[in-house]
């Protein structure tokens, strides 16, 4: 079951940039990230690394919640969805080329395929208060 937002609740999510970011393993405990994500359609683009906690714990249990939120006004966007890995080739440059118009990091520290992957989050749930 696939998920859309929206108008408003894509307007939200396309004005801010932070959320936090939720994975765990199958037997472990849940680890929260926060990180930088971009929209691009009905889907979430987080960057990570391969060494990271994060990506093992999706390489086994490819599940994740997120959170958007703003505290004046309150207003937020909890998300649960399936999480593919976005590791090379069309979809890994476009999702590419967008984080580096919009974030200077990436400007500043590029990298290209197979240095680091995306992780593409398309929601089956979500409860918003935007």
């Amino acid at each position: 079951m696939k998920v859309a937002f929206t108008p408003q609740e894509k307007r939200f999510l396309e004005d801010n940039e932070i959320c936090r970011f939720a994975t765990s393993s199958l037997k472990g405990w849940p680890l929260v990230t926060p990180v930088a994500y971009i929209l691009i359609g009905d889907s979430i683009h987080v960057a990570t690394d391969y060494d990271t906690a994060k990506y093992r714990h999706l390489k086994e249990n490819p599940k994740a919640s997120l959170v958007v939120d703003t505290v004046s006004p309150n207003r937020a966007i909890v998300i649960q969805g399936k999480v593919d890995l976005i590791e090379e080739g069309k979809e890994f440059e476009e999702i590419y080329a967008t984080f580096y118009k919009r974030f200077s990091w990436v400007r500043r520290d590029p990298w290209k395929a197979g240095e680091a992957p995306f992780l593409k989050v398309s929601p089956v749930m979500k409860s918003s208060w935007v």
